[in-house]
Formats: structure tokens, C-alpha cells, sequence
């Protein structure tokens, strides 16, 4: 299986065959026409030029990318959200002392934990509560573990650094030692 980074080389290298004009191109066009916002990119990438959501996607991300790092954990638990940040600053402290092969890859809803596969998703859900998605698949669903997603099997809430307890971290764990 591609990592995401390999699907993302994929894709760029794929520009000028799958959509006739190469991504510099895309660009100059997405310029001229002075759009700014993300949707507003795609729709017209999409419905003027027939892309499909991937490629649209792909271009409007490039076309509003100024070249400037992006610190996505600090754009997570700004605001609002910022209560938060305590929360995930334990989940993160005990997850790196789970092994030297731990692989932070943070996006931009979420910060997802790998090994040779993904065992977690820490994702600040609302301002109030990160869901942290393991992959515990056969586990029952019941009590604190509840249904996630196909990525990660059982979703646990979290409002408080406090319920991050010893039986969180024993499920982190469990995740982290199936995904080896």
C-alpha cells in the first residue's frame, strides 16, 4: 500500500496525463481568474474544466500553498479549541514512550499515530472534546470504547487530561502493539 506521501508524488507526476495541462498550467489559470478560497477553486477547476475532486483538490491546495510551514497541531487547538491543548500534549508524551518507531504525521483535522500502520487518531472532535481513534478491531464496543471508523475501530472521548487514565493508555497501548 502507498504511503500518503507516495499517493501525493503519484498524483503531481499524473497532472499533465490525467487533465491535459501540466500543474504550472493549473496554477497560472487558477491565478488569472483571481480565485482565493479553497471551494471556490475546485468548483471552478471542476465544473469549467471537467477535473475530478482529487485533481481539483490537489491544484487549489497547491494554488493557495505560499511556500510557508504550516504548524497544523498549533492551527488544531488555536481558538476556541485551544482548551484542548493540555489533552493532547499527554496523549502525545505517552505515545512516545511507546517505541522509538512511533511516527507522528499530523493533517489538518487530526494527528495521526503509525507505526507500519496507522494505530491512532487524535482529533480535537469539538471545543470541548478530542475523540482519540484506535485500531482495536475485534474489541467489543461498549462502555468508554465506542464505534470509530474504518481507520480506526473504537473511538474513545475525552474532555479532560484526567480521563486520559491508565485504562486509556492500556487501549493506546494495545493499538500500537497490533499495529507492529
Amino acid at each position: 500500500m502507498a504511503s500518503p506521501e507516495q499517493h501525493l508524488e503519484t498524483m503531481l507526476s499524473n497532472i499533465p496525463e490525467k487533465t491535459g495541462k501540466t500543474l504550472a498550467d493549473w496554477l497560472a489559470l487558477v491565478e488569472k481568474e483571481g480565485l482565493k478560497k479553497h471551494v471556490k477553486i475546485m468548483n471552478f477547476l471542476k465544473k469549467e474544466h471537467g477535473l475530478t475532486h482529487g485533481y481539483a483538490n490537489l491544484i487549489s491546495t497547491k494554488a493557495r500553498d505560499k511556500g510557508e510551514p504550516i504548524d497544523l497541531v498549533a492551527v488544531q487547538y488555536s481558538g476556541v479549541k485551544a482548551g484542548l491543548k493540555p489533552i493532547y500534549d499527554t496523549i502525545m508524551a505517552f505515545a512516545e514512550t511507546l517505541g522509538e518507531d512511533v511516527e507522528v504525521s499530523p493533517k489538518k483535522a487530526g494527528v495521526s499515530l503509525r507505526r507500519k500502520k496507522q494505530f491512532a487518531l487524535i482529533t480535537p472532535a469539538t471545543k470541548s472534546r478530542i475523540d482519540l481513534g484506535l485500531a482495536l478491531t475485534g474489541e467489543p464496543i461498549e462502555g468508554r470504547l465506542e464505534g470509530y471508523n474504518a481507520m480506526c475501530s473504537h473511538r474513545i472521548r475525552l474532555e479532560t487530561v484526567e480521563q486520559f487514565d491508565d485504562q486509556v493508555r492500556a487501549w493506546l497501548t494495545e493499538s500500537y502493539s497490533r499495529c507492529g
